[in-house]
């Protein structure tokens, strides 16, 4: 995420309707990548403006009511419940984050309709009797339970599902992974180039998955599974270990653009002779000829944010900010998902 200046050179950040400092009223422009000033040129996101939820900014002469993030909405809450709001506004700020860093990869977001059946759309839904939410996606179509807006309510299923890590944002970028693993090695009309190296990387997808999902709750993940996958739940099925594996490289190229936007640096190393090297690993045609060096730099320069960041959140009282282990598998697993993220989809 960059680092957002308003018109007075005051930092805002990404979530801001207003600037502290002159009080003016802000928002975030996907057009332009920026936050801009609400007035002559630009307005509110009809969810920003009438319920609160949203602070992007459409041009002020816009056809449209909503922003682009919030035009991918298919059900949003019912908010004559109490506490919905709330609950929503939280989920908007997560996938705001989350769509932010397909803008910036340039990847399309297009609303999921009768003329793109290949597009997107998210469900914001609360359980009933007999009916749980499961979030999840199928079809171009995400679901959230929008009851994991409610802190403890998710550290409660972190706990019982014994996750180091499990958060919003976590749960956009996984089911978004899933999403573009449909669109890059089911619908994209060149898939039959890289299918073949997701397996050779990631596994068979074609695995019967509802009986690899019981097999992973009944027994849970294999011994030593930190030398090959990036979480235990990535051992289920390949299918879930490529969204994993999506999921946390957005984490780190989100958390590396954070950084080097604030100026942050650090030249330590983890330990020494920790670096990863280009001969590390290697890649699957077609991509065993694709320069690894940007990959390499940006993995190597997360790593070593992440040491001071766990070091300074155990000195703030809390636990490791950064609870994962990179092993050479799974960076090379990062290293696909890079590829594949910088590949434009065929249609």
């Amino acid at each position: 995420m960059q680092a957002f200046l308003c018109q007075c050179s005051n930092i805002l950040s990404f979530e801001n309707s207003h600037c502290l400092q002159c009080h003016a009223e802000v928002g975030f422009d996907p057009l332009s990548g920026r936050m801009q000033t609400v007035g002559a040129q630009f307005r509110r996101c009809a969810n920003g403006a009438t319920y609160g939820v949203c602070n992007w900014l459409l041009p002020a002469g816009a056809a449209e009511q909503l922003c682009p993030a919030c035009q991918l909405n298919e059900t949003i809450p019912d908010l004559q419940v109490p506490g919905n709001d709330v609950l929503w506004a939280k989920m908007e700020a997560a996938k705001k984050r989350a769509v932010y860093s397909l803008l910036q990869f340039g990847l399309p977001l297009e609303r999921k309709s009768d003329r793109r059946p290949h597009g997107l759309s998210f469900r914001f839904l609360v359980s009933r009797a007999g009916a749980p939410v499961v979030t999840g996606h199928e079809f171009g179509v995400i679901t959230l339970n929008l009851e994991e807006a409610d802190d403890a309510t998710r550290e409660k299923n972190r706990s019982r599902l014994r996750e180091p890590y499990r958060t919003l944002l976590g749960h956009f970028r996984h089911e978004l992974g899933h999403y573009f693993w449909d669109q890059w090695f089911e619908h994209d009309s060149k898939r039959d180039e890289v299918l073949p190296a997701f397996r050779a990387v990631f596994g068979d997808e074609r695995a019967d998955y509802d009986q690899a999902l019981n097999q992973h709750y009944q027994s849970g993940p294999p011994p030593n599974w930190q030398n090959s996958f990036v979480t235990d739940y990535a051992t289920a099925h390949p299918w879930e270990d490529w969204a994993e594996t999506w999921a946390h490289y957005l984490h780190m190229t989100d958390g590396v653009e954070t950084a080097r936007s604030f100026g942050v640096v650090v030249t330590t190393a983890a330990r020494p002779g920790s670096e990863y090297k280009a001969d590390s690993w290697a890649l699957p045609a077609p991509f065993d000829k694709v320069d690894p060096a940007p990959f390499l730099d940006m993995l190597n320069e997360w790593m070593r944010i992440s040491l001071p960041l766990n070091e300074m959140s155990s000195s703030l009282g809390q636990g490791r900010f950064y609870p994962f282990v990179l092993a050479p598998p799974v960076a090379r697993k990062l290293h696909f998902v890079h590829c594949m993220r910088c590949r434009p989809l065929f249609r």
